[in-house]
């Protein structure tokens, strides 16, 4: 019923119209105490059909048209009104079909907002009041049947305050995480644009002086290489001291990009591929059960391909030891084919899921997908389907 709606609406007519049609069937075959039949002083066959199409016609579409059915329900109950007058002689004063009139009052509360809400409840306890003159044949029956209507109508209220509350709490709550997850991406292209402009920048300044210097110096070891060999080696040898700072400068600078007070800069020669193996020892010693499985020779890939290769196995295993929870184990899988280097991280975890991480404001997925298309590859990072959390990255030997 909550996935069709107008099905439980439907449902809801159909009883109205049954216990409606039950109380007209036993009205009509009233008896007197001598066995006599009572004369009915009811509507005709042609009103009570246009009222119940009024009043219970509507019920199936009031949630998609909540005004119109609720206006087509109220004119249902002025027809009423105006063709019915005392019911059977003095018998039921109120027919199940008014209920349909609580029912529109509730779904206006609900979909159409509480100023016209109050309009409707006006004009519900005015056609009340009209209703309980006219159809009964004392004060104090029509005292009654008032007490009797309100808290049918307050209750059809405060119901529909309740629901219409918790719609507009859902609908918020949705609101703000399609605006989150907006956030999220937004947030994420522009810390990768912003690194990757700083980056740009910083790297430009310095290549840009150190080649020109080693340019400067080059020519002139080759015009002085056979006049003034003394001044060619010294040209070599600027050259070369110039290499080195360049090169300690770019690792000091990446080193800053990640660390903020810079106390995370790293001296050491920067890892490869070949590493791996020492880099799973460091997590098995660390907790984490490590299993590495190569195929191919890693040596043998490029420096640049075999240094993104172990940081996205390393941000992985990171990842895995951070969020997988305890007792958790993972497998490396790296395959190095021809042409392609493939790799795969899988944990049996349990904990906190990666994509909570990510969304909570984590980089290490954006880190991974950044170096893997700098790369010319492509990363896939999601749950795996026997339980934990899978990393699979797809290299090209030579970028495109």
């Amino acid at each position: 019923m909550r996935t069709h709606p107008a099905f439980g609406d439907t449902l809801i007519a159909g009883v109205i119209f049954l216990f409606d049609l039950l109380t007209v069937v036993v009205l009509a075959e009233s008896v007197d105490a001598d066995g006599q039949p009572v004369p009915s002083s009811g509507p005709s066959g042609a009103a009570w059909l246009l009222v119940m199409a009024l009043m219970i016609g509507p019920l199936p579409a009031r949630r998609r048209y909540p005004r119109a059915s609720s206006a087509l329900i109220m004119l249902g109950g002025v027809v009423q009104l105006l063709t019915h007058g005392t019911w059977w002689g003095g018998g039921l004063p109120v027919r199940p079909a008014d209920m349909a009139l609580a029912v529109a009052l509730y779904t206006m509360v609900v979909y159409a907002g509480r100023r016209q809400s109050l309009l409707y409840l006006a004009l519900l306890g005015a056609g009340t009041v009209v209703w309980a003159v006219t159809s009964m044949d004392s004060a104090l029956e029509s005292v009654a049947l008032l007490f009797t209507a309100a808290p049918v109508l307050g209750f059809s209220w405060a119901l529909g305050e309740f629901v219409g509350a918790r719609h507009a709490y859902h609908s918020e709550l949705e609101q703000r995480l399609r605006l989150l997850e907006l956030e999220r991406g937004q947030q994420a292209r522009i810390a990768v644009g912003e690194e990757r402009s700083r980056i740009a920048r910083e790297l430009h300044d310095v290549v840009a002086h150190a080649v020109s210097v080693m340019v400067v110096q080059a020519d002139g070891a080759g015009y002085a290489i056979r006049t003034q060999p003394e001044l060619a080696e010294a040209a070599v040898r600027t050259i070369s001291d110039t290499g080195r700072q360049a090169l300690a400068e770019l690792r000091r600078l990446l080193g800053v990009l990640r660390s903020e007070d810079g106390s995370g800069t790293q001296w050491a020669p920067q890892p490869g591929a070949g590493d791996l193996r020492e880099l799973t020892e460091t997590l098995r010693a660390s907790g984490l059960p490590v299993t590495l499985v190569v195929n191919g020779d890693l040596g043998a890939l490029p420096a640049g391909l075999g240094l993104g290769v172990y940081r996205i196995v390393q941000e992985a295993l990171t990842n895995t030891l951070k969020h997988a929870g305890s007792g958790a184990s993972a497998v490396v899988r790296v395959d190095c084919g021809p042409e392609r280097v493939r790799i795969e991280v899988v944990d049996d975890g349990f904990g906190t899921p990666h994509d909570l991480v990510e969304l909570s404001g984590g980089n290490g997925l954006i880190g991974m997908r950044e170096r893997a298309g700098v790369l010319g590859g492509l990363l896939e990072a999601g749950p795996n389907p026997g339980g934990g959390w899978r990393v699979r990255v797809d290299l090209p030997l030579v970028p495109a």
